[in-house]
């Protein structure tokens, strides 16, 4: 089958077509069609070496959706979407025409969404999930501040906080939005306007927001920090640069703020498909819509990988084998 591969990190030139065997099934495993494959910041980083836990020759890809075509009889011709665990790390992922999974991990396609959208699902809900519902525990009626609010995981982020019940739900964004204002977001805070602090504190009385979802990290940690309610928590999902923060650690304390990290590159198989079986709802009934797919071919995908690392991709790029 053809697939990308790498055995060597450090650049993108390490990633090359290659025409591999077919996966081995293990007892429990099904064999997928890849039908559309995403390409996500992190396939791109697995490349260039910043994901520790990948072994090499490695293919990468985490997003998937697919008809299984081998395994137990009553799977077959299942249409089915998924991501997370050690796809494209620990075991060969899903930028190929063909991939295994553990046949209990398997989540039905939303039926009224294309495989492509399918698979531009996976990482950007799964990470809203393990930050809003797993790190913060967002009860209904709470506020949320989310920064980086356009992208897919931010965009993803504001959604299920709607989805989840939400009060209030603010979304900062770096200039004056246009077209592209989401339907899930009450109020958007421009940062070209002035003070991230201050104009969150005008909106919500002083009172702050219970939750920030910082999508962005980097410059925005301290400010976002100083927009919470007393006993507020933020979630941190990346960060830019060296990774070193400052922040005003009696302001912290005095808040009684809580301050989580989540990866979703820690949730299992198993964890990841039992999060999008309880999203299926949301899928299926629009509360999140469908995303913006670009598609490219497998001979196409190592210039797709450059445009997402270079942060040219505009829409989500989903490889069609």
């Amino acid at each position: 089958m053809k697939a990308l591969q790498f055995e060597r990190t450090g650049s993108l030139d390490a990633l090359h077509l290659a025409e591999v065997d077919r996966p081995r099934l293990q007892p429990g495993e099904v064999l997928v069609r890849v039908e559309a494959a995403t390409i996500n910041p992190s396939d791109t980083k697995n490349v260039l070496g910043r994901m520790h836990r990948t072994t090499l020759p490695r293919i990468p890809g985490r997003d998937f959706a697919g008809v299984v075509v081998e395994g137990p009889g009553e799977l077959i011709g299942r249409e089915v979407f998924g991501s997370g665990g050690d796809l494209g790390f620990g075991r060969d992922g899903t930028h190929a025409e063909f991939v295994a999974i553990p046949a209990a991990v398997l989540v039905d396609k939303p039926k009224s969404l294309s495989f492509a959208q399918a698979a531009a699902l996976g990482v950007a809900h799964l990470t809203a999930w393990a930050g809003l519902v797993n790190a913060a525990n967002l009860q209904p009626g709470e506020s949320v501040l989310v920064t980086g609010v356009t992208g897919a995981v931010g965009g993803a982020v504001a959604h299920l906080a709607k989805w989840l019940k939400a009060g209030q739900v603010f979304g900062v964004v770096r200039r004056a939005t246009g077209p592209t204002e989401s339907s899930a977001v009450d109020v958007y805070v421009n940062l070209e306007a002035g003070d991230l602090a201050e104009a969150v504190m005008a909106a919500t009385g002083n009172r702050g927001v219970n939750v920030v979802f910082d999508a962005v990290g980097g410059p925005l940690f301290q400010p976002c920090l100083r927009c919470l309610a007393h006993g507020g928590r933020q979630v941190a999902i990346t960060s830019t640069g060296d990774g070193e923060v400052s922040f005003n650690l009696r302001d912290f304390y005095h808040r009684e703020a809580r301050l989580f990290g989540a990866d979703s590159l820690a949730l299992s198989l198993e964890e990841s498909a039992d999060i999008l079986r309880a999203l299926l709802p949301g899928f299926e009934s629009g509360c999140f819509p469908p995303p913006e797919v670009e598609l490219c071919t497998l001979e196409e995908a190592s210039q797709a990988y450059r445009r997402v690392e270079e942060g040219k991709a505009v829409r989500r790029i989903a490889i069609v084998p």
